[in-house]
């Protein structure tokens, strides 16, 4: 019998390289493997229409979604995209924001108020540093651009929330240069960080700050997984266990490749330093998968939605993720 043809959408990453290339096959199944490196719009094409069977997808649209008994996907407990957040939160030199305390009251531009990357910066804001953020005003807009930052389906948040859209002319970038926001957190740094001294990292000294966070808390931001439509999967509940085997074996040898003490894979001088801290404060997985392996990840950010008011319940996890384990 013939191997079930699907189509799997994702970012270029040297975790999913191997099934790009066709070095790891899922069993039974032809998967082609299509690349999108924006996200925004890789989710917003998933969300549009039948274009792919499998797809990277943001977590939090599909926490909302399920949590709303409205998702048209089940994901595999595969997170094809994690980031610490405290390196992507910049200010205008001139707001006066010294602490983290100090954005209480600000203007914060944010590419999506709803967006994964924004739910860690503020639940990290929260948790670690008491800020206060009921009395912000979140700007919504593109970071590089003018105008929105793709088109996202939007809910109705729990709690009131003082949230504008960005109707100028200009980008987020150019809004927190001139001082027009006060700060900037997300998914994306200023177009303009680096060559404007108007905008500065809130946290200068990032590196030290996310490495503490994670030997303190053991959470390691999660920001997309893989989603399944649900009709494909419920047609062939089979492939989940066969594509969560494949993608944990691409991730092995992207790990093994990146471990290589030979000649260095990457044009990365201080490589072997990395990998040998990475390995020091992560273990020889700093990418796990699986349900159990992340269960305080997912709880921590399910809990900062609902903080948020994205989500008036806690999605019930059997529900968010296919049991492939």
């Amino acid at each position: 019998m013939a191997d079930l043809k699907l189509q799997f959408a994702c970012g270029s990453y040297d975790r999913t390289e191997p099934l790009h290339d066709g070095s790891v096959q899922p069993e039974g199944i032809d998967l082609d493997v299509v690349t999108i490196d924006d996200p925004r719009e890789l989710f917003d094409r998933m969300m549009a229409r039948d274009e792919f069977d499998l797809a990277e997808m943001s977590s939090a649209e599909h926490f909302a979604m399920t949590s709303r008994n409205e998702s048209p996907f089940i994901a595999l407990p595969v997170f094809t995209s994690r980031c610490f957040r405290h390196s992507f939160m910049c200010v205008n030199a001139n707001a006066g924001i010294k602490t983290p305390k100090d954005l209480e009251g600000k203007r914060i531009g944010v590419p999506l108020y709803s967006m994964s990357a924004a739910i860690w910066c503020r639940g990290l804001l929260r948790d670690d540093y008491g800020v206060d953020l009921s009395g912000v005003t979140w700007v919504e807009g593109s970071m590089d651009h003018p105008g929105s930052h793709g088109q996202p389906r939007q809910h109705a948040l729990t709690k009131a929330t003082r949230i504008e859209t960005n109707v100028s002319a200009r980008s987020l970038s150019e809004l927190l240069a001139s001082g027009e926001i006060d700060a900037t957190i997300g998914a994306l740094m200023p177009t303009n960080f680096g060559t404007d001294r108007n905008i500065l990292r809130l946290f200068p000294d990032f590196r030290a700050d996310e490495r503490d966070y994670y030997i303190r808390t053991g959470v390691h931001p999660i920001m997309h997984l893989v989603v399944i439509r649900r009709k494909v999967y419920e047609r062939a509940p089979w492939i989940a266990k066969s594509l969560f085997t494949a993608f944990g074996r691409a991730k092995r040898k992207a790990l093994d490749r990146m471990f290589y003490t030979g000649a260095p894979k990457t044009m990365l001088p201080f490589l072997h330093a990395e990998v040998e801290e990475t390995r020091a404060v992560f273990g020889d997985d700093p990418w796990p998968d699986g349900v159990a392996a992340n269960r305080k990840t997912l709880d921590c950010a399910v809990r900062y939605m609902l903080e948020d008011g994205l989500i008036a319940k806690a999605p019930d996890l059997t529900k968010v993720f296919a049991d492939v384990e």
